[in-house]
């Protein structure tokens, strides 16, 4: 038998292509801001439309993705692995990156907490399935990676894998630097955290004496 229908539930309103344009039309139309108590949306540049159909570097190209993601330096060497799989999870086969640079410009207002146009807003997430790179930043060492994303299990591992290494071989540099400064005439030849943490211990005690 066939489940009977609430008389109560709101009819599904199906997007056809011509109300798709029309919605894209005039979000290209109105392309200044908008205010409301504290919401508000920017105003379209065309720094905008070179950044959706000719992005300068690696930031500009992933930009969809949310956070804004380092172009050189050990942070994109550390966060590049982490950007792809992002990506690759992100973007169909069937769907150019450029078209997906748009919605996050004319439905995100080019950010990941506001809404330009709602209804490119919501097929965005539908075309991504939500993946999203949140933020990063250092907390209280400059190897003190943070990450967060959203997305499956196995990008969630990928980030907690990338913060533990960052931190890891960020620890291990200050640590021979430390040896260094007490010892410049010493020489390094084992990389385990606890071998250089008494090594160091043992500089600094014979210092103090």
């Amino acid at each position: 038998m066939e489940q009977q229908k609430s008389k109560f539930a709101a009819p599904k309103k199906k997007i056809t292509l011509k109300k798709l344009l029309l919605e894209i039309k005039y979000t290209i139309l109105f392309w200044k801001g908008r205010s409301k108590g504290m919401i508000h949306t920017r105003n379209l540049e065309l720094s905008d439309i070179r950044y959706i159909f000719f992005p300068k570097d690696f930031t500009e190209k992933y930009g969809y993705l949310g956070a804004t993601i380092p172009s050189s330096g050990e942070l994109f060497k550390a966060l590049y692995p982490l950007v792809l799989a992002l990506d690759f999870q992100a973007k169909p086969g069937w769907c150019p990156r450029w078209f997906l640079r748009f919605l996050h410009v004319f439905g995100n207002d080019k950010s990941i907490v506001r809404v330009r146009n709602y209804r490119l807003h919501l097929l965005f997430r539908k075309i991504t399935k939500g993946v999203l790179f949140w933020d990063w930043k250092t907390k209280w060492y400059s190897y003190d990676l943070r990450i967060s994303v959203s997305g499956a299990r196995h990008l969630q591992n990928l980030a907690s894998a990338i913060e533990h290494d960052f931190f890891k071989r960020g620890y291990i540099e200050e640590l021979i630097s430390k040896i260094k400064k007490l010892d410049p005439e010493a020489k390094i030849v084992t990389y385990d955290i606890k071998s250089l943490e008494k090594r160091l211990n043992d500089l600094e005690e014979k210092n103090e004496k």
